[in-house]
C-alpha cells in the first residue's frame, strides 16, 4: 500500500503543478479582462443597440449587481482567452502515458471540440443573438419603454454563447459514440425522429422557452445532426455495438 502511494506521488505533484499554473493564468487573464470591462461590455451590447438604437442606457437596481455582472463577464472572457493554455497543460499531463495512436486521437478530439465550440459561439453572437434581440425589442412602443438591467442582459448573452457552443458539439459526440462502439453506425439514422424531438426539447430548455430562440437554435442543430450522421459514416469505425449476434 505504501509503495503504491509512493508510486502515485510524482503524478499527484505533477497534477498539482499543472492546476496551479492553470489557476494563475486564469486569474491573470480574468484580471486583464476586468481592466477592459467597459470595452468588453460595449462589444457585448453592440447587437442590442443595433436591434434597438433608441435604447439609452442599461440600469442596475441593487448595489452589487453591476460589479457581479462585470465579474462574471471577466471570468468568462478570461476562461476563453486561457483555454488554449489550459488544454496545453492538460496535454502535457496526460501525453507521457499515451501511445502514439492515442496521442493523435486526443489531439483530434481537442482540435474539433475547440473549433466546434468557437463556431457555436460565433454563430450565436453574429446570427442568432441579433435576430432574437430584434424580436424581443419589437415589443417596444411609445407606451412600452424597455429598461434593461445590465446583469440580466449580460447573463442572457453569456448563456446564449455557451448554449450554442455546447450544442455545436453534437456531430463530434456522434462520431465518438460510433468510433468507440457505444452505438451502432446506423443508430442515428434509424432514430432520427426521436433525436429530432429531443433536439427541440433541448433547444426549448436552453433558450428558456422563447419560441423564436428555440427555432433559431433547433434549425442549425438539425443540420449538425445530419452532418454528424455523415461524419459518423465517414470517420466512424465498427465497434462492439455494431456487431451482429454471436454465431451459434
Amino acid at each position: 500500500m505504501i509503495e503504491a502511494l509512493e508510486h502515485l506521488r510524482p503524478h499527484q505533484d505533477e497534477l498539482r503543478r499543472r492546476l496551479i499554473r492553470c489557476c494563475l493564468v486564469l486569474v491573470v487573464t480574468s484580471t486583464v479582462a476586468y481592466l477592459f470591462k467597459d470595452q468588453v461590455t460595449a462589444w457585448c451590447m453592440r447587437p442590442l443597440y443595433a436591434a434597438y438604437p433608441q435604447l439609452g442606457k442599461l440600469v442596475y437596481t441593487n448595489l452589487p449587481e453591476a460589479f457581479l455582472s462585470y465579474l462574471k463577464l471577466s471570468l468568462l472572457v478570461g476562461l476563453v482567452v486561457a483555454f488554449p493554455f489550459l488544454l496545453f497543460q492538460m496535454w502535457l499531463f496526460v501525453s507521457p502515458g499515451l501511445l502514439d495512436r492515442e496521442k493523435r486521437t486526443v489531439r483530434t478530439i481537442v482540435l474539433w471540440a475547440s473549433l466546434l465550440f468557437a463556431a457555436g459561439g460565433l454563430f450565436a453572437f453574429f446570427v442568432a443573438l441579433p435576430r432574437m434581440l430584434h424580436y424581443f425589442m419589437a415589443y417596444a412602443s411609445p407606451t412600452l419603454q424597455p429598461m434593461l438591467k445590465i446583469g440580466l442582459y449580460l447573463t442572457f448573452t453569456i448563456r446564449m454563447l455557451l448554449a450554442f457552443g455546447i450544442a455545436f458539439q453534437i456531430p463530434f459526440l456522434m462520431v465518438m459514440a460510433t468510433r468507440t462502439g457505444l452505438l451502432r453506425a446506423d443508430h442515428f439514422r434509424s432514430k432520427r425522429v426521436a433525436f429530432y424531438l429531443a433536439i427541440v426539447v433541448l433547444a426549448f430548455l436552453l433558450t428558456a422557452g422563447e419560441l423564436t430562440a428555440t427555432i433559431l437554435l433547433a434549425v442549425p442543430l438539425f443540420g449538425l445532426y445530419e452532418a454528424g450522421i455523415v461524419a459518423g459514416r465517414i470517420f466512424g469505425t465498427k465497434g462492439p455495438a455494431s456487431d451482429g449476434p454471436p454465431a451459434s
